[in-house]
Order: structure tokens, then sequence, then C-alpha cells
């Protein structure tokens, strides 16, 4: 479920998330992007790995090799605001400010790479990254390694659950076409990103509408989605709930789109990990519940308004 801005990645980018983004700075966190040669750590300091462990609660609770490097390397598309996004040479947004709150527990430094949206669970499976923290959808589907066919395409990932949000209709502003629900999009086109689970469900829609085809256009980032609805190719795009109100607020200084309907398929965002590394799935959900038991994981969230979105406990593989 998930404006994101375009990327500076030569890959298929994830999500437009957010054609303007306002520039917003992140007190405190470092963060890495791998966006041209730029690179930031977040939840970074300047002690040695040593002397952060030898002060950080859960270190011993994290695979040997990560207690080694003193890294845990992010995989995320950074171009989908408020979650994560890059302002100033640096990824910023929800889910790095909660990435900070981890890494005081656990006492490594969290580096966010960031790649195209449909190529992150591949990098969970290749060992490039160890984590994905891109606001991305914990499902049965994702957690089996299964296409939308129900076609086994992979072993699947483990995800650690940390944020609940639904998802909502971006349209352009004044809402010409009077679009206030999925079924109203029936004889229509919608934009969308591909690869995500809004493509998913406006697929379903369109199954729903039969003889009144409903039309998709899916574009590589979430961005050109926005902007084909501005230029009225497309009458609407979904997105997560706290990332279309954002868009609504701050592109075009709010003139160019707004929120209609109400949010539908409420669910989980979860923090992806391979399934053949379950002590890193574990240390990771003891730093989640850690962090929201001492009231950081709060400041996270309240930083980018988005505390409605707040889960209480960590769990592990709760999407449905």
């Amino acid at each position: 479920m998930t404006a994101r801005s375009t990327r500076c990645t030569t890959a298929k980018t994830r999500t437009s998330r957010l054609a303007a983004v306002a520039a917003i700075a992140v007190a405190g966190s470092m963060l890495l992007t791998a966006c041209g040669d730029q690179t930031e750590s977040a939840g970074g300091t300047k002690e040695s790995g040593s002397a952060a462990a030898s002060k950080a609660p859960l270190f011993s609770k994290l695979p040997a090799d990560i207690q080694k490097a003193g890294v845990i390397k992010v995989g995320t598309d950074a171009s989908y605001a408020p979650m994560e996004f890059t302002e100033g040479g640096k990824i910023v947004g929800v889910d790095p400010a909660i990435a900070e709150a981890l890494s005081k527990q656990l006492g490594v430094k969290f580096e966010f790479i960031s790649g195209t949206f449909d190529g992150l669970i591949t990098s969970i499976y290749t060992g490039r990254q160890q984590l994905i923290m891109s606001a991305m959808t914990d499902n049965k589907k994702r957690q089996e390694g299964l296409d939308d066919n129900g076609k086994k395409i992979g072993k699947g990932i483990d995800f650690v659950d940390y944020f609940s949000s639904g998802v909502s209709l971006l349209v352009k502003k004044g809402n010409p076409q009077g679009i206030n629900s999925l079924d109203d999009l029936c004889g229509k086109t919608v934009a969308v990103q591909r690869g995500t689970i809004y493509e998913d469900t406006f697929k379903a829609q369109a199954t729903k509408c039969g003889d009144k085809k409903l039309t998709i256009q899916a574009f590589d980032t979430d961005a050109e989605a926005q902007t084909r609805v501005k230029a009225g190719g497309a009458v609407a795009d979904l997105n997560d709930y706290p990332v279309a109100s954002y868009i609504a607020k701050t592109s075009g200084g709010g003139n160019d789109f707004e929120v209609t309907g109400n949010q539908s398929d409420v669910g989980l965002f979860g923090i992806g990990v391979s399934k053949d590394n379950t002590q890193l799935r574990d240390a990771v959900k003891e730093a989640l519940d850690a962090a929201i038991k001492d009231g950081s994981y709060a400041e996270a969230l309240k930083k980018w308004n988005v505390e409605d979105s707040a889960v209480k406990s960590a769990t592990i593989n709760a999407g449905k």
C-alpha cells in the first residue's frame, strides 16, 4: 500500500510519491543514499562500533557479521514522502526516523540504499541488503514468494510489522470527475506505480467493473502517475493514506490534488528480512518493542505527523 519524488537511480524507480517535496530536515539523524556518490548513515554516531555496542542494550542479539560490521544495509525506494524521500542529499522521512530509534537499541548504523521498489525483495534474496524499510505492505504473497497468479517466484521474506495504514484515492484538485470510491472508477482511466499493491487493487477493481472497462496505466514511479492525474490523462492515483495526504498538502502548494473517499484495505507495513536470518528478524522485533516502550517510536511518528498509524507492539508476519 503506498507520493514519491523522482529518484536519482538509473533503474526503474518505485514511487513518485511526491512530485514536489517540501524541504524538511530530520535533526540528529544521518542517512545513507545510494543515489550517485552521496553516502550518509541513519542512526550513525562518531563512536567506533565497539564503543556504540557497549552502550546499546540489544547489540548482543544481532548476528555476528553485523556486530563486526557495525552496519545494517537497508533497501528502500526513497521517493515516497513522507515515508522516505531524498532531501538535501539525505534520505529522510518516517522510516529513517524509526530506523534511528532502532539503531539506538541495537548499537549499529542503518544505511539506507535507494533502489526501485519492485527490486527490493530481490535485494534481500541476493544479500545486497539485509533489511527492507520502504512502506512495504506485509501480505501473504510476499511472505510466501508468490506472484499475482499464485506462482512461486522466490522463497519469500519475513516481516517485522511496525506501521498501520489504509489506502486512499488521490484525484485532481476539485475532483472534477466526482470520484468518491473505487466503484466510481469504472469506465475511466487510472494511473498507478507498477509493482505495488495499489496496482493489484486497481486490477481487482477492473475485474469488478467488467464490461464497463477500467483502464490502468502503470508507471515506473508514483511521480509519473501523479503527473498523469494532474494533466487529466487519468482520474485517480492510489496511495497509502499518509502519503496521499502529504501529496495533497504539499504538491503545488496544495493546489494540485486532493484525497477523496474513505480509507480502504487497512493493513500493516513490515520491515522485510530474509527467512534465513531469523536472528536479525528477532533482534529487530525486540528493538522495535523497546522503542515503543521508551517512547522513541512515538517521537519518530510525531515528527512526521503520522501518529495515527502507530502499532501497539511489534509483530511478525501479521499481514493478510
